[in-house]
């Protein structure tokens, strides 16, 4: 996992808004990476439409927002659709972006072990620096607290 202040790794992956979004080429404003394990499951559902609906506070905080999980494009965009969410997805299919920012982890549930992506958030500064890192992220208030870190940058 990169460290504060470390570059974060870039990237380019497909998105639910059209085309790719390569990483380097937001570099001049602040971007917010939230790491979820699948569409359309509880708690994804809940961080997503809670960034959706915060869309535009980031906006004018000058941060764009992306969410990133190794669900296939197909199934971003039966999301999008369905929660009328309004944040582009990221589809990490091969899993190297997740891996890059070591959010790809073994988990245990049920008493079974396997891997999976472990909820996470990242905000990049405005230079292309990790500025923080929000590991094992809890839903309620989350949102909230990354609107607070992008507007104290």
């Amino acid at each position: 996992m990169p460290e504060i202040s470390e570059p974060a790794p870039d990237f380019t992956l497909p998105s639910t808004d059209g085309g790719d979004v390569t990483l380097s080429d937001l570099k001049g404003q602040p971007v917010v990476l939230f790491f979820y394990p699948r569409d359309d499951t509880p708690g994804c559902t809940k961080e997503s439409v809670g960034f959706s609906e915060s869309k535009e506070a980031f906006g004018a905080a000058g941060a764009a927002v992306f969410g990133i999980s190794k669900d296939s494009m197909a199934s971003h965009e039966k999301f999008v659709a369905k929660r009328d969410l309004t944040v582009p997805l990221l589809s990490d299919e091969h899993g190297s972006v997740c891996e890059d920012y070591g959010v790809w982890k073994e988990k245990k549930m049920y008493g079974k072990t396997f891997m999976g992506i472990e909820r996470t958030t990242v905000l990049i500064a405005a230079d292309g620096t990790i500025a923080k890192i929000w590991p094992k992220v809890k839903v309620p208030g989350h949102v909230e607290e990354v609107l607070e870190a992008v507007r104290a940058l």
